[in-house]
């Protein structure tokens, strides 16, 4: 565990790829502006779910960017500090996350999306490119603790897997 001059325990992962990431994303030409596509995904994303908030999520050094969202109330924006929610965590850790109550976590109890949000529960996974690099995460939330179960991870997981090659065949010039 890392903890703060204050000996705070630090929410945040840190993400040495960053770098690497944002460099990919640019090349891709995502990350940094909202694409209907993946507004698309989001939505059928929920669907699939049954979650509230769903959202494909591109991290660089500083925040979090949701190129694709879908979220009930308007006042939710497209980008979010990266020390807020979870997703931060599924890149540096290159698998999926599953919280079906963050209370029950203490690492993950304190963020500040628990308050401000009133996020419960999370259910998220790494896009991994082809090059071994985390774009980002496909993910959703909800208000409410919710037993996410074995489908809800198989679910999440094979979406992004979808996503990731939706996004090579674009790199590729295949759609």
């Amino acid at each position: 565990m890392r903890y703060d001059p204050a000996g705070h325990l630090l929410l945040t992962p840190v993400d040495t790829e960053a770098p690497a990431r944002v460099r990919r994303l640019r090349g891709l030409g995502i990350g940094d502006r909202v694409d209907p596509e993946f507004d698309l995904f989001a939505g059928r994303l929920a669907e699939l779910t049954g979650a509230p908030y769903s959202m494909v999520n591109f991290i660089d050094e500083d925040r979090q960017f949701f190129a694709g969202l879908l979220a009930p109330d308007s006042s939710m924006g497209r980008y979010m500090a990266r020390d807020h929610g979870y997703c931060p965590h599924v890149v540096v850790r290159r698998k999926a996350l599953v919280l079906e109550d963050v209370r029950d976590y203490p690492r993950f109890a304190g963020n500040p999306v628990v308050d401000e949000i009133g996020i419960r529960s999370y259910l998220g996974a790494p896009l991994v490119d082809r090059t071994g690099i985390v774009l980002g995460t496909v993910c959703v939330v909800d208000v409410e603790p919710r037993r996410w179960g074995r489908e809800g991870l198989d679910t999440i997981k094979t979406m992004a897997a979808e996503l990731v090659a939706r996004i090579h065949r674009r790199e590729d010039g295949v759609i």
